[in-house]
């Protein structure tokens, strides 16, 4: 990544590392309207429960709420409408293709802005058995108390 590049989180789904596997990643933009944009850019955004839906065709985002900005008039937003993520058609298609697989699903790592435009990370997604999550935390704990023991 260069320096000119700057990248900006301003939300992140931490709950979702711990919830699926994460097979592949990818970048999508938002379609938004302004005063959304106003909102994400103020922090007042939450995609813990939110995932994303193919409908003919096209991503879309689904229950991600972008507060209302305070300082709008009538023309607010709704702050759970559904919003469209802009992919490409290649990986669109792998995107389709990887959801018709059982278990399988879309799900929003972290949102940020990268050269001035709102981008969503979006990850194909594998959810987790709770003996895996189990097992997970086991080995974090494993890996704190050995990193603990060299600090030492």
């Amino acid at each position: 990544m260069s320096e000119k590049e700057s990248i900006k989180i301003v939300s992140q789904n931490k709950k979702a590392r711990h919830d699926y596997e994460i097979i592949n990643t990818y970048e999508a933009g938002i379609v938004l309207k302004g005063t959304e944009v106003k909102s994400i850019r103020a922090g007042k955004i939450n995609i813990s429960d939110s995932y994303a839906k193919i409908k003919n065709g096209e991503v879309w985002l689904i229950n991600a709420h972008i507060s209302e900005y305070e300082k709008g008039n009538y023309n607010n937003h709704d702050p759970l409408r559904d919003r469209k993520l802009l992919l490409n058609k290649r990986e669109i298609r792998k995107l389709i293709s990887y959801t018709q697989e059982k278990g399988m699903t879309l799900v929003p790592l972290k949102v940020y802005f990268k050269k001035g435009k709102a981008k969503i990370e979006l990850a194909v997604a594998k959810g987790k058995k709770l003996y895996d999550k189990r097992e997970d935390i086991a080995k974090k704990d494993l890996q704190r108390e050995y990193q603990r023991k060299i600090k030492i």
